[in-house]
């Protein structure tokens, strides 16, 4: 069975995200920009010492952090989806990502390693994409205090990739599309 993830309603999603949607606003399936993004992922993986340690500005995270940030970000993100998914309609809270950074001890980590833990978690979000059909994409639940749909996480996760990838284009300098 083929899945295809349409784009979400603009109902469907927080004004938080409308940013995220848009970086992916051209996408018309959310799986297949999942899997189209995971040659990205391959590349973080070869990025030299240099380039992984690199902050565009004082205060700002490193490649490595921000690589970090983006594992750190799916597995929420994913968890969201399983929950809304499965038609869990218990409030989900909010993170706070800058606290997450901070203890991610992403900087003492080797930037292959990191890139490697995020293709493990991208594969685990491809898996439980793959697996849900469209009433489980239908499926909504209350995210932070705004509802959102299972569908709309997918581009979710997709945008927010898409958004850092512009940053580390635009701010760091590194192209990895």
């Amino acid at each position: 069975m083929a899945i295809k993830v349409t784009p979400p309603a603009a109902d469907e999603y927080a004004e938080f995200h409308k940013g995220y949607i848009a970086a992916v606003a051209n996408e018309t399936d959310g799986l297949a920009a999942l899997e189209r993004q995971q040659a990205a992922i391959d590349r973080l993986g070869r990025l030299t010492p240099e380039q992984a340690a690199f902050r565009y500005a004082d205060g700002k995270w490193s490649v490595k952090e921000v690589t970090g940030h983006l594992t750190d970000g799916e597995r929420v993100l994913s968890y969201r989806l399983l929950r809304i998914a499965r038609g869990d309609q218990t409030p989900l809270p909010g993170y706070d990502e800058n606290a997450f950074a901070e203890h991610s001890n992403a900087d003492r980590r080797e930037q292959n390693d990191l890139a490697a833990e995020l293709a493990s978690v991208r594969a685990s979000t491809l898996a439980l994409v793959r697996s849900l059909d469209d009433e489980a994409f239908a499926n909504r639940s209350m995210v932070n205090n705004w509802s959102l749909s299972a569908r709309s996480i997918v581009f979710i996760i997709a945008g927010h990739f898409q958004h850092h990838l512009n940053i580390l284009r635009d701010r760091y300098k590194i192209d990895l599309q």
